[in-house]
This record gives C-alpha cells, sequence and structure tokens, in this order.
C-alpha cells in the first residue's frame, strides 16, 4: 500500500509530489491528461501575472529570461522539476472511484487500481467550463477555450466577459484581423485584468477599434448573428465566433462523490486550513479545487504551501 496516491499531475500535485519525496513517502502521481495538462492547454501566448519565483516549486529555482514568464517557461520549467527529480507520474489515467478501505482508500483509475493510506485531490478547476445557458451555446462556433488568435483573422467575433482571458482574447484576435465585439456583465473592464493590459483594452474600447456592450449578455447564438441583451434593448450583430471566456469550475460531481461536504452557495469544499484534511479523513485538498466557485481565490503562487501543510501533517500522524 502506497502512503499517498496525489491526483492531478499540475504544478501543485508536482509540489505534494516533491514534498512527499523529501520526506521519504512512497506515492505515485496520477493525471487523466498530459503533464501540467490545465497549462499545457492555456493560450499558446499566454505571459503569467506572477514572476517565476513565485511559480516555483520544491524548491527547485525557475529561470527565464523574460519578466513574467510565458506558457512555454513554464511547461519546461514544470517538466524539467518532475523528470530531474523522477517523480513517479501516470499521465492520461483518469481516476474514477476512490473508496474507503481498511487503512486508507483503494483508487480505481481506468487502467489499473491502486491502495493508498491518504489521497490528495489537486485537480485544478479548468476542465469544465461554465455554461452561459442560453440557446445555440451548443453550435460548433462557441468555444470556451482559445489557443492562438491567427485562426480568427477576418471573423466577426464576440467575446464574452471581462477578466484577463476575454480581454487577451479581444486584443489579440482584434491584433490579427477580427473584428470584435466585447459583452461585458458589469458596467466596466474587470480591475483584477493584468495592470498592463487594462489600459490596452481600455484605449481600444475609447477610439471605437473593439466594440463594448456593458451591463449587457448574450441572449442567443444563432449560425450567422448573435442577440445581446443591452441597457437599450436587444441588439442582433453578424457574427462568425462566440468566445465565451466565462471561467470554469472544479468538478463538483466528484468531490461530491468522494464524500466531501461542498458549501451550498459557491460549493466551497470543507477542509481544514491549518492541515487542507477534509471532512473525509486522510483525503486533503490541495491548489486552486479548495475555492469552489471562487477560482479566484487560489493560484499556484499562493496554493503551493499546501504541499508542506499536507506532507507534514501526514508524517506527524504517521
Amino acid at each position: 500500500m502506497l502512503d499517498i496516491l496525489i491526483i492531478g499531475g499540475g504544478p501543485i500535485g508536482l509540489a505534494c509530489g516533491l514534498a512527499a519525496q523529501k520526506a521519504g513517502l512512497s506515492f505515485v502521481i496520477v493525471e487523466k491528461g498530459c503533464l501540467v495538462n490545465s497549462l499545457y492547454n492555456y493560450p499558446s501566448t499566454m505571459t503569467f501575472f506572477s514572476t517565476s519565483e513565485k511559480l516555483e516549486i520544491g524548491g527547485v529555482p525557475f529561470v527565464t529570461v523574460h519578466n513574467k514568464p510565458t506558457r512555454a517557461d513554464a511547461l519546461e520549467y514544470y517538466r524539467r522539476v518532475a523528470l530531474s527529480n523522477n517523480l513517479p507520474l501516470n499521465l492520461f489515467e483518469e481516476v474514477t472511484r476512490v473508496i474507503p478501505v481498511e487503512g486508507g482508500y483503494e483508487i480505481t483509475t481506468a487502467k489499473s487500481t491502486y491502495r493508498a493510506k491518504k489521497v490528495i485531490l489537486s485537480t485544478g478547476f479548468y476542465d469544465i467550463a461554465v455554461n452561459l445557458d442560453i440557446p445555440g451555446e451548443d453550435l460548433p462556433k462557441v468555444k470556451h477555450y482559445y489557443q492562438d488568435p491567427h485562426y480568427y483573422t477576418l471573423q466577426k467575433v464576440v467575446v464574452v466577459g471581462s477578466s484577463n482571458s476575454a480581454i487577451d482574447v479581444a486584443l489579440e484576435t482584434y491584433r490579427k484581423g477580427a473584428e470584435v465585439t466585447l459583452v461585458v456583465r458589469g458596467d466596466e473592464i474587470s480591475k483584477r485584468v493584468k495592470y498592463w493590459v487594462r489600459p490596452d483594452i481600455l484605449n481600444r474600447i475609447k477610439e471605437g477599434s473593439i466594440k463594448a456592450y456593458f451591463n449587457s449578455g448574450l441572449a442567443a447564438i444563432r449560425q450567422t448573428e448573435v442577440d445581446i441583451d443591452t441597457p437599450d434593448g436587444k441588439v442582433t450583430i453578424p457574427n462568425d465566433f462566440v468566445m465565451a471566456m466565462t471561467g470554469y469550475k472544479p468538478n463538483f460531481d466528484f468531490l461530491a462523490k468522494l464524500g466531501i461536504t461542498l458549501s451550498k452557495d459557491k460549493f466551497i469544499p470543507t477542509y481544514n486550513p491549518e492541515t487542507m484534511e477534509t471532512n473525509q479523513p486522510g483525503l486533503y485538498l490541495a491548489g486552486v479545487v479548495c475555492g469552489g466557485l471562487d477560482t479566484h481565490l487560489w493560484f499556484i503562487e499562493n496554493s503551493r504551501i499546501h504541499a508542506d501543510m499536507i506532507i507534514g501533517d501526514i508524517v506527524n500522524k504517521k
């Protein structure tokens, strides 16, 4: 029986593995996609808000020539960390069931079955998009994920949202020749948008290069047009693609299936903030999965400490 089974091979899952390795514990990291799968699916042009040292795990220096590391920098760093430390990683192996057994848990995946005394759940929130719940959202032209702006050259693009991801999409597609319309639920661009990007989008809106509808919402999507509910009434505009940058959420059904209690309002899982252990003994949470629908609460920068908290608690109890 393993000491620990870590579900999720993202930065925080790797950090947990490094801490477990340092403590001399036996463990395996199981990831349903590729290594740091969420980061891999980030836009190819993405730049992190944080500096590289705030993204470091396990005391391994993150060296980059950029002031703000890029997606490519991060993929290189986390891959080198995993490989140079010989972390036991089983990739493309989705966990389907976790049940209590004598002395710990039995974990069933698409490929194998494991037994472990403790389980760390570090699955993030990037796999499930928050839906608009409007007619036409199931059309192929509606995208909840974005990779590269070139694809949208000379296309009429509606971007829904005002967060970093939405603003990046709006600016990048505009600069590749798209006709961009921004639909924002609130009355302004989010204050959390990267400080070097926010003035750019405000100026593009002010000069009319990007059309923005504030206090508005997308009401319906059709093959060649969309309806927008605005303070002045419904507006219908031609459209080729809808980029629904409406955010993402953890797999709440999976958490509930594990017996983890979730709050009724924001589905925040129950855990001890000093040890990260949930209401299920021996089952721990690490990383952004702890925030429920408040996905802006936890990042790599402030949740990498979860690894030492969890492993410290496991060692103390052992």
